[in-house]
């Protein structure tokens, strides 16, 4: 299985690589995972990973830079490959992004991503960003959480959260301050607000049922 593994410029790309290599070791799959800046390689390929870090309107000039990328991601997108998005890559799946000024996104998940504004219990701000482990809140059922466990702990660092999104959309969420999309997912569209390359058993598991979706 051809797996490309997108480079906008601002992933943790040898992370995510490594993880994707033990993801399909661990769960016997035949897969090849490539980190590629090239069009041609994505519209081969039979699974495609978006990681991001940094802005949001960073990675989507990233994406804009590699001539044909966008194009090319609308259309394996159109044609049934799965795509999952990491951190910013998540991100930028929606509409638009409020980091830096306005920029439009990908446009496949509904909502946007705004700045964080939460607080504790006693009404005091919480720190931002978002930094350290969580636990996920979901209802069981959907394949890309196969074999994991409501109250698992996921690793985040994020100041922007999906806002305006569609409840359908959002397979499961963590707390801070209030409740966050943590895992969202349209069709064959899919994206982790944490990183999944460094959240241990969690994000393995996740990966390697990434690679065997089939929806």
């Amino acid at each position: 299985m051809r797996v490309a593994i997108v480079d906008p410029g601002s992933g943790n790309l040898a992370s995510v690589l490594r993880a994707s290599v033990v993801a399909a070791e661990r769960a016997g799959l035949p897969v090849s995972p490539v980190v590629t800046r090239e069009a041609a390689m994505v519209a081969t390929a039979e699974r495609i990973i978006l990681p991001g870090q940094g802005a949001f309107a960073a990675c989507m000039r990233g994406l804009a830079a590699l001539p044909g990328m966008i194009e090319t991601l609308h259309a394996r997108v159109a044609a049934g490959v799965p795509l999952l998005g990491i951190c910013v890559g998540m991100q930028v799946l929606a509409g638009r992004g409020l980091e830096h000024g306005e920029t439009p996104g990908l446009g496949w998940i509904a909502g946007e991503m705004a700045r964080m504004d939460p607080h504790g219990p006693d009404g005091q701000p919480l720190p931002l960003p978002q930094m350290g482990w969580n636990t996920l809140d979901f209802r069981p059922g959907h394949p890309l959480l196969a074999g994991i466990q409501p109250g698992e702990h996921a690793y985040f660092v994020h100041s922007y959260a999906l806002r305006g999104g569609r409840p359908e959309e959002v397979l499961a969420s963590t707390d801070y301050g209030g409740p966050v999309a943590a895992i969202v997912a349209r069709g064959n569209v899919a994206g982790t607000q944490f990183h999944a390359e460094k959240s241990a058993t969690l994000g393995l598991r996740l990966l390697a049922n990434f690679l065997r979706w089939t929806p």
